[in-house]
């Protein structure tokens, strides 16, 4: 039977003696599975683990600076603020995938130029079941990985049987805090898969204020624990509305609250009305560049979770 205090010895034991005296690297998104695998690794082979924080400008606001505050003294930390590199790597795109493919490519050329400063063998990967359910199984749980200048790393990957109620029971038990625990899933691209068309640092901030809004205003009305996802994603649409005397023409945004089990499939729960008033009147109000708020109510599938 699953207990966390039963998986993390036993994860525990098994990393170290994979690892032994060797050096390892992860990638560390302040998310809870990517922090999990952390510090489950850390509590083994300590040192030995550089978690490497990679910026890319993409993700909610405040998020950045609670990561490095939760990591900097638990972790043998890395912080690589590569905002401006990401940004001028996207000038111009609008097509959703050569966004995807773009942000992946220039990850791995930032975070294999941080491993190679560490001289590590192993790689250690956050993947949990969904991920190489998802896949078809084509994810092994032991292999090579060869980074793009032919360095090569050994991928292990300790939480990839768990599912994502089990990985935050381990990062509960490991006394990780509730805002990285309970942390909403959040794709790797960041807010690039919620910002539709091209990317600017305007729409990015944009993005940003009204998503801070989503959260707090779920989180205060406590439907957070109703749901998977909750989150304000910026159309590139823009619309006339009205603000003080003024006819003014700003972005719509598409606000987006999910309930689901694991994310394969998810569907829109009925929402308290007066809870999308009360986001509605705060983004037209306190975000400038908005006129028009919207709520998405399509389900997974046939729609995705994410925009793009």
């Amino acid at each position: 039977m699953f207990t966390p205090k039963g998986f993390i010895d036993e994860a525990i034991k098994n990393v170290k003696e994979t690892i032994q005296d060797e050096k390892a690297v992860i990638a560390l998104s302040g998310g809870v599975d990517s922090s999990v695998c952390s510090v489950l690794v850390g509590e083994a082979i300590g040192d030995n683990l550089t978690a490497i924080f990679v910026d890319h400008g993409l993700l909610r606001k405040g998020e950045a600076e609670q990561v490095i505050e939760t990591f900097k003294d638990r972790l043998n930390f890395i912080y690589v603020d590569a905002s401006e590199e990401f940004l001028d790597a996207l000038k111009g795109i609008t097509d959703p995938e050569r966004k995807r493919k773009i942000i992946g490519k220039k990850f791995i050329d930032v975070f294999e130029r941080e491993a190679k400063k560490i001289d590590a063998k192993y790689l250690i990967q956050g993947t949990i079941a969904p991920d190489w359910i998802e896949s078809q199984g084509k994810i092994k749980s032991h292999h090579n990985l060869a980074l793009p200048s032919g360095m090569v790393l050994e991928v292990v990957e300790p939480i990839r049987e768990l599912y994502k109620d089990e990985v935050r029971e381990i990062g509960e038990e490991l006394g990780l805090p509730d805002a990285i625990v309970h942390r909403q899933p959040f794709p790797g691209p960041g807010l690039a898969v919620r910002v539709i068309g091209e990317l600017t640092k305007e729409k990015i901030k944009v993005c940003q204020d009204a998503d801070l809004i989503v959260r707090e205003e779920v989180e205060k009305s406590g439907f957070d624990k109703e749901l998977w996802q909750y989150f304000a994603a910026l159309t590139n649409t823009k619309v006339t509305g009205v603000k003080g005397d003024q006819r003014d023409f700003g972005y719509l945004v598409v606000v987006r609250m999910v309930a689901s089990f694991d994310a394969m499939t998810a569907y829109v729960p009925e929402i308290p009305w007066e809870l999308i008033k009360n986001i509605s009147r705060r983004i037209t109000s306190e975000v400038p560049e908005v006129t028009h708020v919207s709520l998405s109510v399509s389900d997974k599938p046939p729609a995705t979770i994410e925009f793009a």
